[in-house]
């Protein structure tokens, strides 16, 4: 089943005035079949072969000049190979072609140094993460329950062939440790690094602590930090920090963790069902992260940077997520279905410290019903992936 992905207008937008149009995202996100369908006429070559990665690296000029297109080239997995860019530049620019070179990557720190260096200027850089909550309700394979959608998680291939979802992610992870982990830093203790990933897990919606991460992995807090980077450049995870401006008290400084995927961080939970997520005491934490989640993929489906945080400070006062818009956009996360004034708590110490107008406050829950009360906006879990157009006033 091919499910429509909504970064594809902005990619075919971008492919009308830059010559190179990068796709980014973690491995089975979707980024091939979006770029083969978008682009039909291009000649696809994946650098996940070994022949072709093994041909690119011994002379990269002769790969690029061996494998013509009148239309474009299509470089799956460029990571493998990212001299290419280099290369690229100068055909770029000899032959001024809109969309002619089309990239995909699955390791952000490898790609964007490579860019960074070659083809700035010359480049548009999209971000596919796997399914957003509105491309499940367009394809009309949004599950009823929040959990059910939380334990399936977000990869096309879960609703696409009908995936055991616990077996996907298992292999996923598996596969991810043995093949990118080791490609992108020397990692030799390959089961300390799979312990770190599962207390990852085991942290989802919380304040990172270096040292604690260090301690029960038995590795100092500046391997966490390496590591935690490592998650991060290859999609597994993301650092939510907190808002910045300064308000003239004290704020907490450090990120929190979150996984760009909550099937993936259930597999790692050993969450075998819908059912034992509803009992479980990371329950919140999964739901949040799978609606921050889902604002992000809203924003880099869009073509937008992600420009989400929160706010705590030093006493417990907190607000889970703040969209920073022209005015910051405060939105609260709850599991519960059913609304309850405590709700809203948050909203009262956010409006003292920052003195903002009350104009949009949100709360997003685990039912589905759209509410209007005095203190915010009530949002249910389906209707928040809508948000960001909403406020954007799109469509």
């Amino acid at each position: 089943m091919l499910i429509k992905r909504e970064i594809e207008v902005q990619m075919l937008d971008a492919a009308t005035e830059y010559p190179v149009i990068a796709v980014l995202g973690p491995r089975q996100s979707g980024k091939t079949t979006l770029v083969q369908m978008a682009f039909p006429d291009h000649r696809y070559i994946s650098l996940e072969d070994f022949d072709m990665k093994e041909l690119a690296l011994a002379d990269p000029r002769r790969f690029l000049a061996e494998y013509p297109s009148n239309s474009g080239i299509i470089l799956d997995e460029i990571q493998n190979a990212p001299q290419l860019l280099s290369y690229m530049q100068t055909i770029v620019d000899r032959e001024k072609k809109k969309g002619f070179f089309i990239v995909t990557g699955s390791q952000n720190i490898l790609v964007h140094e490579a860019i960074s260096q070659t083809l700035a200027g010359r480049i548009a850089i999209m971000t596919l993460l796997p399914l957003s909550v509105s491309e499940l309700d367009q394809a009309k394979l949004l599950p009823d329950k929040i959990e059910t959608a939380v334990w399936k998680g977000a990869y096309p291939q879960v609703y696409a062939e009908n995936s055991i979802p616990s077996r996907l992610y298992s292999n996923y992870i598996l596969t991810y440790v043995e093949r990118d982990v080791r490609q992108m830093r020397q990692i030799t203790d390959l089961e300390t690094f799979q312990r770190f990933i599962r207390l990852c897990a085991g942290r989802v919606g919380q304040v990172v602590n270096l040292e604690s991460l260090g301690n029960d992995c038995g590795v100092n807090h500046s391997t966490i930090k390496a590591w935690l980077s490592v998650l991060e450049a290859s999609y597994i995870i993301f650092s939510l920090y907190p808002y910045y401006k300064n308000f003239g008290r004290r704020l907490i400084k450090s990120p929190k963790i979150y996984f760009v995927d909550t099937g993936l961080a259930c597999s790692l939970l050993n969450i075998k069902s819908e059912q034992e997520l509803d009992n479980h005491y990371l329950r919140g934490g999964l739901i949040e992260s799978f609606i921050i989640s889902d604002l992000r993929k809203q924003r880099f489906n869009l073509e937008q940077q992600p420009s989400i945080y929160f706010w705590r400070d030093y006493t417990g006062n907190e607000i889970d997520c703040i969209l920073d818009q022209i005015e910051p956009i405060p939105v609260e996360i709850k599991a519960g279905k059913t609304v309850a004034t405590d709700f809203f708590k948050g909203f009262d110490q956010w409006q003292e410290w920052t003195q903002l107008s009350k104009k949009e406050h949100y709360v997003v829950y685990g039912g589905t019903e759209n509410q209007n009360w005095p203190q915010a906006t009530v949002l249910g879990w389906k209707s928040a992936g809508y948000l960001i157009k909403k406020l954007e006033k799109i469509g």
